[in-house]
């Protein structure tokens, strides 16, 4: 029997987790194969998190199936018809993101506050909004695209598990670990790649 307050993961749960899992791993490897698996989970976390009230995090997950989509093209067919290489977004993008994504996680948790039965709808939305900007960088293959996952699953982490969610909220700290460890990845990548036409 599962411990009073943490009911037993359920197969949609699971399933969710197991796609992310892996479309998270994918995505840290440079891999373009992250997005279908990405697709298929975030689907499965659409259903599971409008059960739990996370209504942000639904249309988060609403979010990454339609970017996934144009995120899995732009990878192979973004550059003039090539694959996307690795690249920085620079200071002035993350200059005017950052402002944003801070005003936007007030407004739309104040509309979840006062207009919703949401859980935690000002951190909710902090995922929600982080996630959607972390998401933008990852489509364009920009190596910030890490740190930014960095602070979502630092939130996320014991939002899910106030929920309930404990499998979740465990993969979300093996996704912060990953973050980590990609950063660091794209950053030797992106390096090698300025290298080549050099050694070429």
């Amino acid at each position: 029997m599962p411990a009073p307050g943490h009911p037993m993961t359920s197969p949609l749960e699971l399933a969710a987790n197991v796609f992310t899992a892996a479309a998270i791993l994918l995505a840290g490897r440079n891999n373009v194969h992250t997005w279908w698996t990405g697709i298929v989970g975030c689907t499965l976390f659409g259903l599971l998190f409008a059960e739990s009230r996370l209504y942000a995090d639904v249309m988060l997950q609403a979010f990454f199936v339609a970017t996934g989509i144009l995120g899995w093209w732009r990878w192979l067919r973004g550059k003039s018809g090539a694959p996307l290489p690795i690249t920085h977004a620079g200071w002035r993008a993350l200059g005017w993101m950052i402002p944003i994504g801070l005003a936007a996680t007030a407004a739309y948790g104040a509309l979840l506050h006062f207009h919703t039965d949401a859980y935690a709808p000002f951190i909710d939305s902090a995922v929600l909004v982080f996630s959607v900007i972390a998401q933008l960088l990852l489509m364009g293959r920009r190596i910030e695209n890490w740190p930014v996952w960095l602070i979502v699953n630092t939130i996320a982490v014991p939002l899910y598990y106030s929920r309930g969610l404990v499998l979740t909220s465990a993969l979300y700290t093996v996704f912060w670990v990953n973050a980590l460890i990609s950063w660091w990845w794209w950053r030797r990548l992106a390096q090698r790649q300025a290298l080549a036409p050099a050694q070429a």
